[in-house]
C-alpha cells in the first residue's frame, strides 16, 4: 500500500464512472473502477486529470471519501463555479465515462486502525471528506479508538453524507456548527468554530489525542491556532487545506 507516495513518481490509470451518490445540491460522491488499484489509507488523495478532443488537459485533487474497497474509489465533489474539472464531474459527467487518476498520495494527514489514540476530526464545508474516509475505516475495522467529530457548515442542505452520519456510531461524537442558517427547530444563533467550541470537544491534552483538520485555508488556521492556545502540541495537529491563506 502507497503510505507516502508522491505524485511525480505515481502513473496516471483510466478509472471509469461505476455510480453517483448526490450529497447537495451542489456535490455528489463518484465512486470509480480502477484495475490495479493499490490501495490506500483514510486521509489520502488523488490527483484527476480530464483531457480534451483537442488534447487540453485539466488537473484538479481530491480525498478520497472512503477506505480501500478492492479495486474501488470514491470521491466527493463540489461543484466551484467555472471549476474546469469540477464543473464536468458534478454535471455531465456520466457512470461509464472514463477519466485518469493518479495516486494513492499523502503520507501525513492519515488515520491507521491501528491506532488507538482518541481522534478530534474538526471539518469545514468540503473538509469533511478525506474525515469520512476516516470515520468510516474506523466503523469496518472495527476500531475501539474513540472519535469526535467537529462539522462546520453554513446550512443543513450543505451536510455531506447526512443519512450516514445520522446513524449511531458507538464511539464517535458529533457537533454541528452552523454559520449562517439553523436547522429548523434548533435554538440560538449561526455561529462559527471558536474558542468556547473546542474547548468543550477537544480532548484533554494529557489524553494524547490526535487531530485532524481540514477545510478552507483561513478556517484550518483559525482551528489550529485555538487548539494551541488551548495548549495542544503542534505534533499533534494535522492539516489539510485548500483555497488562499487568511492573510
Amino acid at each position: 500500500m502507497a503510505g507516502t507516495a508522491v505524485s511525480g513518481r505515481l502513473a496516471w490509470r483510466v478509472a471509469r464512472l461505476a455510480e453517483i451518490r448526490q450529497e447537495t445540491p451542489t456535490a455528489r460522491t463518484l465512486v470509480f473502477d480502477i484495475p490495479g488499484w493499490p490501495g490506500h489509507l483514510a486521509g489520502q488523495h488523488v490527483d484527476v486529470r480530464l483531457t480534451a478532443a483537442d488534447g487540453y488537459t485539466a488537473q484538479r485533487s481530491y480525498s478520497l471519501a472512503a477506505p480501500v474497497n478492492g479495486d474501488r474509489i470514491e470521491l466527493t465533489v463540489q461543484r466551484v463555479a467555472d471549476g474546469e474539472v469540477s464543473e464536468h464531474l458534478t454535471g455531465p459527467y456520466a457512470v461509464g465515462d472514463p477519466v485518469e487518476i493518479r495516486g494513492p498520495i499523502g503520507g501525513w494527514f492519515v488515520w491507521r486502525p491501528a491506532e488507538s489514540a482518541p481522534v478530534l476530526l474538526v471539518a469545514g464545508g468540503a473538509g469533511i471528506v478525506p474525515l469520512m474516509s476516516m470515520i468510516r475505516a474506523r466503523r469496518e475495522a472495527g476500531s475501539k479508538a474513540l472519535f469526535r467529530l467537529v462539522y462546520s457548515l453554513r446550512t443543513p442542505a450543505e451536510l455531506y453524507y447526512a443519512e450516514e452520519l445520522r446513524r449511531p456510531y458507538a464511539g464517535l461524537d458529533i457537533t454541528y456548527v452552523y454559520t449562517r442558517e439553523l436547522p429548523e427547530g434548533r435554538s440560538g444563533i449561526p455561529r462559527r468554530i471558536d474558542v468556547a467550541t473546542l474547548n468543550i470537544v477537544a480532548w484533554p491534552v494529557d489524553f494524547g489525542a490526535t487531530t485532524y483538520i481540514c477545510g478552507p485555508t483561513g478556517f484550518v488556521e483559525t482551528a489550529a491556532d485555538i487548539l494551541l492556545a488551548l495548549g495542544h502540541s503542534p505534533q499533534s495537529i494535522r492539516t489539510e487545506r485548500f483555497g488562499p491563506s487568511r492573510d
